[in-house]
């Protein structure tokens, strides 16, 4: 039987991936280290050390595709525990993660294809969990309208550095921008300083904003949106969460809507 590898990350994204598919056709395996959270499924371990092995055994289970879901922070490397074929592979790795975090998961994804296994993407796997354009909770103002197309600019302009796939912007200023901390870091800070953030402490309060990078392979690390975002996004005092229509996925999206709803919080798939 082919089978499917989750490479399972942080966060609910690998078990809404693994729910859906027959149980005999999927594997979880995650990084030694990785916070994982798949209740009830055993899951495999590996380390990025010994790479080469892991695929080996991928293939010896019958894995045909893989997936990439859910947060992964990089791991610490101990030279002493590579094996000679993985050892063979690291200048290359390292290459391309010193040019940054999209040309380092374009260099995973061509290892893996090199090994036989095709690459899909999540929203391949749960298409249901990508929304098409429109407002699905709320209703934008004119003003939060302004600031989720100047907050698609700076994302765009961010991407592409890349440097991350969020900002948010209130009032046609940029508050924050995402970064290697990530989405939840980047909302707890403007809740920390709102009220110095804002010219106009009564005006409009600003939306979040997310998009891939300009020509991001979108296999992988695609944005994701969920009820943990919402709840962020509320006590940041933010207006609603507008996101590239078709290039975000809604984690969980009765939840999703149910937490905007309850924040008054707009929830907005827009047009590029």
């Amino acid at each position: 039987m082919s089978r499917v590898a989750i490479i399972a990350g942080t966060g609910a994204l690998p078990a809404l991936l693994a729910d859906a598919l027959p149980g005999a056709a999927v594997l979880v395996a995650a990084l030694e280290g990785v916070a994982a959270d798949l209740p009830g499924r055993e899951i495999l371990r590996f380390r990025i050390e010994r790479l080469v092995p892991f695929l080996d055994h991928l293939e010896a289970e019958g894995v045909t595709r893989v997936a990439f879901a859910g947060g992964v922070t990089r791991p610490r490397l101990e030279p002493e525990a590579f094996d000679p074929r993985t050892a063979q592979l690291v200048p290359r790795l390292l290459a391309a993660i010193g040019q940054g975090d999209d040309a380092a998961l374009r260099a995973v994804i061509g290892l893996f294809e090199e090994f036989g296994f095709e690459v899909v993407g999540a929203a391949e796997l749960r298409p249901d969990l990508v929304p098409g354009p429109g407002v699905i909770v709320g209703t934008p103002t004119p003003a939060d309208t302004a600031d989720a197309a100047r907050a698609a600019g700076i994302v765009r302009e961010l991407g592409r550095l890349d440097i991350g796939q969020g900002a948010v912007v209130a009032q046609g200023l940029c508050l924050t921008l995402e970064a290697l901390p990530g989405t939840d870091a980047m909302l707890d800070f403007v809740a920390t300083h709102a009220a110095g953030l804002r010219p106009d402490p009564a005006g409009p309060r600003g939306v979040l904003y997310k998009a891939p990078k300009p020509g991001q392979d979108r296999r992988i690390d695609l944005p994701a949106i969920g009820p943990e975002t919402v709840r962020r996004a509320a006590a940041a005092g933010l207006a609603g969460i507008a996101w590239e229509a078709g290039g975000a996925m809604l984690i969980d999206p009765d939840a999703t809507r149910a937490a905007a709803e309850a924040a008054g919080l707009f929830l907005w798939a827009r047009e590029p």
